[in-house]
């Protein structure tokens, strides 16, 4: 995800990296050279003038305007969702991390803390690598120990694996009377929280918007765009390639910033930050037990595709890899 401090008006004309103009410039190109054809050629095709004024145009282009408001509406819905449940999986784990440091009877159990808490911050990357469908093995390897590794390596669903492995490790600490009754029911309260916060981010990945409502949506969007040369060809003239570009860079951009965003834990510039948001709740955690996180594991977060202001809490050297 792409998060940059409010830039000068001019230079944000000229922004590249982060915006969709990358994406959509090929079919951009693809419709100047359409226009000046049309211009060319007086609108005829095959000897047969196409009858088309600006005005059916410009009823047709507010109704797809207002089309594609709403798929932009419901693209962002998913989105903000999305950075809800991270927002609650952030503090979810802060309060578990915080009860399994402080409730026990006995100081001597930071130990067992110290392996809730990477139970967590494992927890948080495995269920990153889920909703992206990638290879989890590395960050599980770098942050579990060899027999909690070996019960999850071959599972399909590796947070909920862990978050069992979390309730085991309140089941035992109840059993030792390290807590009591009431506490360990506070555990089971948040613990059901990050539950909510896999199943609601599971809702999103598994639930697209209906195909067909976008294939309609895209074909009307071309459909419109391939005849504005024709209707604005008699009243402009030469002009007529420049603004049709313009015009259709407004609703292809849209289009594809709905198709980006649909999907909010991607990998694209505009999708979540979840490399960050990972490696924040493992710093925010790993403090709260007085522990670092290693310089390793900082340093790849770092030089992931993810920028966000709260890297701004590791060393200059290390930020220098993302500017």
């Amino acid at each position: 995800m792409i998060i940059r401090k409010k830039e000068h008006w001019f230079k944000m004309l000229f922004v590249w990296h982060g915006s969709v103009l990358p994406g959509v410039l090929p079919r951009l190109i693809l419709l100047f050279a359409l226009s000046i054809g049309v211009v060319f050629f007086h609108g005829t095709i095959l000897s047969f003038k196409v009858p088309l004024n600006p005005a059916p145009l410009t009823l047709f282009g507010f109704v797809l305007a207002l089309f594609l408001g709403f798929r932009n509406n419901v693209s962002y819905d998913r989105f903000w969702e999305g950075r809800k449940l991270w927002g609650g999986l952030l503090n979810s784990t802060r309060s578990l991390a915080r009860q399994a440091l402080t409730l026990p009877n006995s100081a001597s159990d930071k130990k067992q803390a110290i392996d809730f808490i990477l139970l967590l911050t494992t927890f948080t990357y495995t269920l990153k690598h889920q909703l992206r469908s990638t290879d989890p093995q590395k960050d599980m390897k770098d942050r579990l120990s060899d027999s909690h590794f070996n019960r999850i390596a071959t599972a399909k669903f590796k947070p909920i694996m862990l978050m069992k492995l979390m309730a085991e490790w309140v089941k035992d600490a109840r059993r030792e009377e390290r807590i009591d009754a009431i506490q360990q029911a506070r555990f089971d309260e948040n613990l059901d929280r990050l539950a909510d916060i896999v199943g609601g981010c599971e809702r999103i990945i598994s639930t697209p918007i209906p195909y067909s409502y976008r294939v309609l949506l895209h074909r009307t969007v071309y459909l419109y765009c391939f005849l504005l040369p024709f209707g604005l060809m008699d009243s402009l003239q030469w002009l007529t390639p420049f603004i049709v570009v313009f015009i259709a860079y407004t609703f292809v951009a849209f289009e594809a910033i709905a198709d980006e965003i649909e999907q909010p834990f991607g990998t694209e510039a505009n999708d979540l930050a979840l490399n960050a948001m990972c490696l924040t709740i493992e710093t925010t955690l790993l403090e709260l037990a007085g522990e670092k996180p290693l310089e390793t594991v900082v340093k790849k977060a770092v030089l992931s595709i993810d920028t966000h202001p709260l890297l701004s809490i590791f060393p200059v050297k290390w930020r220098k890899a993302v500017l």
